[in-house]
């Protein structure tokens, strides 16, 4: 076989190959999302620790989560470790406690990344009230863990939570709506 001929071959071979294997980079999957509940966590003054982390406690009464299949009250323990990382990127580390209005307890526990402009982030320290259209991109991972029979299905489910708005200060608080991942 000639060098040329060769060439011919591989090239050949290289598109034949091409049209059989889905490409590297192409996308395969879809997400899909499903409403599961709007939460407003009320949020007590931070704790300083220094420039790159403050912890934020949920307040008592804390907030509630409404939803087709849930109805809950924040109970305490329940808190935020926010890390402001060297880029000004900020990471949530949140645990959470509900009461659902039938008695049944569920831990959530999520963590998410939030960007804010410095001009933003200051507004935010400063207890300006953001919403979802001021950040954008602010959204978390919630899971969810319960012993409850009536809500053991929240066991397996992946979720994000989206925020809707968020205030600090003495009568801060955070809203997020959440979807259950597919």
């Amino acid at each position: 076989m000639s060098i040329a001929t060769f060439r011919k071959f591989i090239a050949a071979a290289g598109l034949l190959l091409a049209a059989l294997l889905p490409s590297a980079h192409a996308q395969t999957t879809k997400v899909t999302t499903e409403y599961l509940m709007t939460y407003r966590g009320e949020l007590a003054q931070p704790y300083k620790i220094d420039d790159s982390l403050m912890i934020f406690n949920v307040r008592s009464p804390g907030g509630w989560a409404r939803g087709p299949k849930i109805n809950a009250t924040f109970i305490p323990p329940g808190g935020d470790w926010m890390r402001v990382l060297p880029s000004g990127a900020m990471r949530l580390d949140v645990r959470a406690t509900l009461k659902t209005d039938d008695g049944a307890l569920i831990y959530m526990s999520y963590n998410g990344v939030m960007q804010l402009a410095p001009e933003l982030a200051q507004k935010l320290m400063g207890g300006v009230l953001l919403k979802a259209d001021d950040m954008p991109g602010f959204v978390a991972a919630p899971t969810f863990e319960t012993s409850s029979p009536k809500y053991a299905w929240l066991n397996g489910v992946q979720a994000v939570n989206k925020m809707v708005e968020v205030k600090l200060g003495d009568d801060g608080y955070v809203q997020y709506d959440v979807f259950i991942v597919r």
